[in-house]
């Protein structure tokens, strides 16, 4: 047999191996599988998006959790996560695209690394004093990584407040499904609304810088902050938000509620 026969040969068998590997893998992640009743109570328990939605969408709610937990790997660092963990994790990445029913995974996204505390940006260590970092999206060697703090991630669930560490992170995630992570939802949002948005967000953060607005003041930072802050803040408390934010709800609603009447 000739070099170029064999070579030809090996390729043809390479081919062949990955486009069954993807075949498999694609399989293995939308494969439904049953969803445990203890999951469930959990979710009716600790997530309050769940609670709010009606019969068939907790159902679906809890395939896209399946749909999540088949593709993104979630590590913890140094600590065993539980179930109900690993729950929290997959809930702060449906939420924000649970509206998008053909959404199937964050593009930019493998796996979840899950500290035990805060921790530093530079180098992501866990241990001294300058730790204030509780959630990120990777970049460099950490590309196509998110890192969470678990005490973060626990709280945002466990209180009623505008902020949620997991939620936001996903936020900009979305906000970088478009290559730039700028607070301008440009894959999501019509471009026809990018303008009045980006009013918009510099009208409100000189409101947050003036102290007369009630969205968290870490929203003030940047465009990319703006974003991820006011729509965590719109998932956490969405009556709140829309009786304080009228316009800015609306703007909301047209990038995370595509299908609803109001579009």
């Amino acid at each position: 047999m000739s070099s170029l026969a064999l070579i030809t040969i090996v390729i043809l068998l390479l081919g062949l191996s990955g486009f069954w590997w993807l075949l498999f893998r694609n399989r293995a992640a939308s494969t439904q599988e049953v969803f445990p009743e203890s999951w469930r109570t959990y979710l009716q328990d600790h997530v309050r998006f769940y609670q709010q939605l009606i019969e068939n969408e907790k159902s679906q709610f809890e395939d896209r959790i399946l749909q999540f937990l088949g593709r993104v790997k979630i590590t913890g660092i140094g600590i065993d996560l539980s179930v109900q963990d690993r729950l929290l994790v997959a809930s702060s990445g449906v939420i924000p695209v649970f509206h998008f029913p053909h959404w199937q995974r964050y593009p930019n996204l493998d796996e979840v690394l899950v500290y035990p505390n805060s921790f530093r940006e530079e180098d992501y260590a866990t241990e001294g004093d300058d730790r204030s970092v509780l959630g990120m999206v990777g970049w460099g060697p950490m590309n196509r990584k998110m890192i969470l703090s678990l005490p973060s991630l626990r709280q945002g669930f466990s209180q009623e407040g505008r902020t949620n560490t997991g939620i936001h992170e996903f936020i900009h995630l979305i906000d970088k499904a478009d290559g730039a992570t700028d607070g301008i939802p440009e894959y999501f949002l019509q471009k026809q609304y990018v303008l009045p948005w980006m009013k918009l967000i510099y009208r409100e953060m000189a409101a947050i810088r003036d102290g007369h607005s009630d969205i968290p003041p870490y929203g003030a930072t940047n465009e990319t902050e703006f974003f991820a802050v006011a729509a965590t803040y719109f998932f956490q408390q969405p009556k709140q938000f829309k009786d304080a934010h009228p316009e800015l709800y609306e703007l909301m609603e047209l990038i995370f509620l595509p299908n609803t009447p109001t579009r």
